[in-house]
């Protein structure tokens, strides 16, 4: 009788935990249509092609799953990628920035992969291990073409303390946009690979108007980086605000980078240093947002040192579609991103809402950017400017509520002898799809 007893309460607890596991799960498949325009101007000098023209159909299946019930939760979450190229033969695609390479160089007309991450839920702290894309002041995962940038490694999110978030983690492989293949961690001009990135920060909203953050990383023979920021949010009344994003990076060689040996094997960072290859830089910015009804306005100044170009992670020479990252600046924009030693930006934004004009989902913003002081290596210096237009409508009713349309335009202009005068154009299409 007791053993029966015993043997039937297990089976209900056991079918509960699982009930919670499945029907608190969600999947959704993202559609993103996207066609990408490279136009390089013909600089004279330039190698190679002097245009890309690009156009793919990303699919993207995300399931995830609930938490099975009791002290400790468990869980499962799935990313299925595909993407399916739908034009940039021969003439078109150079150097897999948003499609894989082939065998012979041109662009392949598939590809996929699958990234599965366990998670584990205790209280109010949560631990993910296997496919991430974390969204951090020291580390951005970048989602700027088709498919999205992924990274494989650990992380912990707690938010036991009311009003604190503490992140730590540890990553060890990264998957660029446009391939199916993983790639080791490094910084850019850095053939090298290291196989560990080491984070851990907190955010603190300390009131409802300001948020406090520290961050610091290392990447194993590469860096060691610091990050303090502070955001405070001004509602001057109620459809009038000032916003204040103060950002701050300290950025010092560690392990092989800060020996001229290991520079020589190939732990180096590209750009002008006051050591050749060696990672040495201070970063700050201050931006400046005031919004009054649809409007806004920012304006903002960045400063990056003299002694070498602002560093974080860069698979671009570890493998082939490793290229593309972002960093957690305002400066990383459309074509470029205002990193060189010396570099000095100011930048302005004006964006409009039309909401307020009874459009709800249609917005759109022109940003100008100038960096001037650039270090070069003849001892003089450049500057160089980018302006951007963006435009964006989701349906908002309807059969096709949710579908998203947004172009992006990009016009970059630089004295830099390793840059290129650049024209972009981006058209997008999204829509994503609830299966349950």
């Amino acid at each position: 009788m007791h053993l029966s007893l015993l043997t039937a309460t297990s089976a209900l607890l056991v079918s509960a935990a699982q009930a919670a596991f499945i029907e608190d799960g969600k999947a959704t498949l993202n559609l993103r249509n996207y066609y990408f325009n490279n136009d390089m101007r013909d600089r004279p000098g330039a190698a190679g092609q002097s245009k890309t023209a690009e156009w793919a159909q990303g699919f993207m299946l995300d399931y995830k799953s609930g938490f099975t019930d009791g002290t400790v939760g468990f869980g499962v979450d799935a990313l299925g990628l595909l993407g399916v190229r739908l034009d940039g033969g021969a003439g078109n695609h150079r150097g897999s920035s948003m499609i894989p390479d082939d065998s012979d160089g041109s662009a392949v007309d598939e590809w996929s992969r699958l990234g599965l991450t366990g998670k584990m839920r205790l209280s109010k702290t949560e631990a993910r291990y296997g496919t991430l894309q974390p969204k951090l002041p020291i580390l951005v995962a970048n989602d700027g073409r088709v498919l999205p940038q992924t990274f494989e490694g650990g992380m912990i999110t707690s938010q036991e303390i009311d009003g604190l978030t503490l992140i730590g983690g540890r990553l060890e492989h990264a998957t660029g946009r446009a391939s199916t293949n993983r790639s080791g961690l490094a910084v850019a001009g850095g053939t090298e690979q290291s196989n560990e990135f080491i984070f851990a920060g907190a955010d603190y909203q300390l009131s409802k108007a300001l948020k406090l953050q520290y961050y610091a990383a290392q990447l194993e023979d590469y860096y060691v980086q610091h990050f303090g920021g502070l955001v405070h949010v001004w509602a001057l009344s109620d459809n009038q605000s000032l916003t204040t994003d103060l950002r701050y990076f300290k950025t010092d060689a560690s392990g092989r980078n800060d020996s001229a040996s290991g520079r020589r094997e190939g732990y180096r960072v590209s750009g002008l240093a006051d050591t050749p290859g060696k990672i040495d830089n201070d970063t700050w910015s201050a931006m400046f947002t005031y919004a009054i009804g649809g409007h806004s306005v920012l304006l903002g100044h960045q400063r990056v040192s003299d002694s070498g170009n602002f560093v974080q992670l860069n698979q671009g020479n570890t493998g082939e579609g490793a290229a593309g990252s972002s960093i957690y600046l305002f400066t990383d924009r459309l074509v470029t991103s205002f990193t060189r030693a010396g570099e000095r930006t100011t930048f302005g934004q004006y964006g409009y809402n039309f909401a307020a004009l009874g459009v709800p989902g249609l917005v759109a913003s022109v940003t100008y950017l100038k960096g001037t002081n650039i270090r070069m290596a003849s001892g003089g210096d450049e500057k160089e400017w980018e302006r951007d237009i963006a435009l964006d409508y989701v349906v908002q009713g309807g059969t096709f509520k949710g579908l998203g349309f947004s172009w992006r335009n990009g016009m970059l202009r630089s004295g830099v002898p390793s840059e290129w005068d650049q024209d972009q154009n981006r058209l997008t299409v999204s829509y994503s799809v609830p299966l349950f």
